[in-house]
């Protein structure tokens, strides 16, 4: 069942696509992640543009995300200050990271730096999940295991412009979660992610936010800064394919909801692990197909519209 993707100039297998989308959704509603991280490297594996893959999936992760947090927000694990707050720099970021886009696409260097991006920050932050996570459930198993202390306070808590997140019971700086809502604007940018596999981890060890409120309120954050950066991307540097949107949109959608069923039956631990193995196997792949001989050691292709 083939179909034709205009701004790509290829066609693809629409069932594929949409058991794509479907994944990416039950990860996103499992995980509190937009999906990207995965979705972006599976149409690069089918053969579809970086740039295209980067700017059309970003859309998909709108609905899928919506769908997710909706799930979320009937559970009452949705901090809406706090996301706010963050999505404040996110929208920043989203920007930033756009322009840098467009500047790397007219140099002809986007294809590389997507490719890199995803290779350091999924290898990095992948394997820091993996071991931290790792370290937990053995922790738990140990029957002389201490329980660590409920708030670790680093310096950063020290920062100005103190705000109190009732839901969250916290009282830190805007700034921590608004930069952190920034890094994740730009990475939706560059990238073509939701930002959740950094948002994830960033809210539970730098904000110390209670683990059932961290899916919901990442969700929250990446449904405005993922539609934000599908706008500037069409208007901008024409990455979108609508075509490709749509079949993701319908494959996400309905991912989503079995995603969050099956999250909310995992332990926060055991998540953290299952997300940061395929984490870093989507990084080792991508690191493999950069040194690999490609089977067309010459190519063609027209240049962007």
């Amino acid at each position: 069942m083939q179909v034709y993707l205009p701004i790509a100039e290829m066609s693809v297998n629409a069932l594929l696509v949409l058991g794509m989308g479907w994944l990416v959704g039950f990860l996103s509603g499992m995980f509190g992640v937009g999906g990207g991280f995965l979705m972006t490297p599976l149409l690069i594996f089918i053969g579809v543009p970086p740039a295209i893959a980067v700017g059309t999936q970003a859309n998909q992760l709108v609905a899928a995300s919506v769908s997710g947090v909706l799930a979320h927000w009937r559970r009452g694990n949705v901090d809406v200050k706090l996301g706010v707050v963050m999505l404040a720099g996110g929208v920043v970021g989203t920007a930033v990271g756009v322009w840098i886009f467009g500047i790397l696409q007219r140099l002809g260097q986007i294809d590389i730096a997507i490719t890199l991006s995803y290779v350091f920050f999924l290898g990095t932050i992948g394997g820091m999940m993996l071991v931290e996570s790792s370290r937990a459930i053995l922790r738990r198993r140990a029957p002389t295991a201490k329980r660590g202390k409920l708030h670790r306070h680093i310096w950063l808590h020290g920062l100005p412009f103190k705000m109190r997140f009732q839901r969250s019971k916290l009282y830190i700086s805007a700034l921590l979660p608004a930069g952190i809502g920034a890094v994740g604007g730009m990475l939706v940018a560059i990238m073509g992610i939701g930002g959740g596999f950094l948002l994830v981890p960033a809210m539970i060890y730098l904000l110390n936010m209670p683990a059932g409120l961290v899916a919901g309120t990442s969700l929250f954050q990446i449904i405005f800064t993922t539609a934000a950066a599908t706008l500037l991307q069409a208007a901008t540097n024409q990455t979108v394919d609508a075509m490709l949107a749509l079949l993701l949109l319908v494959g996400g959608v309905i991912g989503a909801q079995f995603g969050t069923r099956a999250g909310s039956r995992l332990r926060g631990e055991t998540a953290r692990l299952a997300l940061s193995t395929i984490v870093v196997a989507v990084a080792l792949k991508l690191a493999w197909d950069l040194f690999s001989r490609p089977d067309d050691l010459f190519t063609l292709t027209m240049g962007m519209r």
